[in-house]
C-alpha cells in the first residue's frame, strides 16, 4: 500500500490550504500535523470536517507560532530549539539537561493534539524528522505500539555505507518498540531522481510512506498531474489508519 502524507498540516494557512486540496482530489492519503501553530485550530476544524486520517507533526525545530501557547512551554520549547539547530550534529548527540524539556514539549504537544482533534494520532512523525534525535529514541517518550516514521529508504550508493548502517540500526531498534511502513521516501527527491517507478513497484507489495509537502510547486504540479493519478490507479493506497 502506498501512503501519500502530506507534511506541515496547521503550520500555516497557506500550507493547510494547499494539503486540503490535494486530499480533496485524492492525491494524498493523510497529513501530518503540528500543534501551536499560526494555523493549527482551523486545520484541526477541517481535518475533522473532511475526515482526514491525521498523525502528530512532532515540533522540536522551530518555535511554536500560536500566540495562545503557554510562555512556560514556549520557554522550554526554545531551549530545545536552540540546541538541536546548534549544528548538523546535534540531533544525534543525547543531552541529559534537555531530558525534562523533550518529555514536557512532546506532551503538551500530544495533549494538544487530542484536546483539537478529539482524538489520538493515526501515526507520530516529526517536522524535520526530529522525531528520531536521540533525546527521543533514547528516553523511549514515544508509548510503545505508535505507528511511526522511519528513516528515509535508500538503494545501495545513495549514501555512504556509514549512513546507510546507522538508519538501519536505527530502524531496526524503532522496530522492536514501534509499528513502522516498510519503506519511506521524500517526493522531491523521487521526482529529482527518477526514483518514482521503483518506490510504485515496492508499494505493490509493501507499506510505503511517500512524503509530500505540497506548499511546494514543483510537488503539488506532480500530485495534480495526469501521470500521478494514472500511478495511483495501479496501486492500493491509503492512510496510516489502514496499515
Amino acid at each position: 500500500m502506498l501512503i501519500i502524507n502530506a507534511d506541515d498540516w496547521g503550520r500555516s494557512l497557506a500550507e493547510t490550504d494547499a494539503a486540503l486540496k490535494c486530499f480533496r482530489e485524492r492525491r494524498i492519503t493523510s497529513v501530518s500535523a503540528m500543534v501551536f501553530m499560526a494555523d493549527s485550530g482551523r486545520a484541526a476544524e477541517l481535518a475533522t470536517a473532511d475526515g482526514l486520517d491525521v498523525g502528530l507533526h512532532l515540533n522540536f525545530s522551530e518555535p511554536f507560532t500560536d500566540g495562545r501557547c503557554p510562555e512556560s512551554l514556549r520557554d522550554c520549547h526554545n531551549r530545545i530549539v536552540e540546541f538541536l539547530k546548534r549544528n548538523k550534529y546535534a540531533q544525534i548527540l543525547y543531552n541529559p539537561s534537555l531530558r525534562k524539556e523533550f518529555a514536557y514539549s512532546y506532551n503538551a504537544q500530544a495533549e494538544e493534539f487530542l484536546r483539537l482533534l478529539g482524538r489520538p494520532p493515526s501515526h507520530i512523525d516529526g517536522h524535520h524528522h526530529m522525531h528520531l534525535c536521540a533525546n527521543m529514541l533514547l528516553s523511549k517518550i514515544i508509548p510503545a505500539g505508535m505507528k511511526i516514521r522511519r528513516n528515509f529508504s535508500f538503494w545501495p550508493g545513495e549514501k555512504s555505507l556509514l549512513n546507510r548502517t546507522y538508519r538501519a540500526l536505527v530502524d531496526r531498534w524503532l522496530a522492536r518498540r514501534y509499528q513502522l511502513p516498510d519503506y519511506f521516501f521524500d517526493l522531491t527527491q523521487c521526482m529529482r531522481e527518477k526514483k518514482l517507478d521503483r518506490v510504485a513497484a515496492l508499494a505493490k507489495s509493501n507499506n510505503v510512506e511517500l512524503m509530500t509537502h505540497p506548499i511546494v510547486r514543483m510537488e503539488s504540479e506532480y500530485l495534480m498531474s495526469d501521470q500521478f493519478q494514472v500511478m495511483l490507479q495501479r496501486l492500493d493506497v491509503g492512510g496510516y489508519a489502514l496499515v
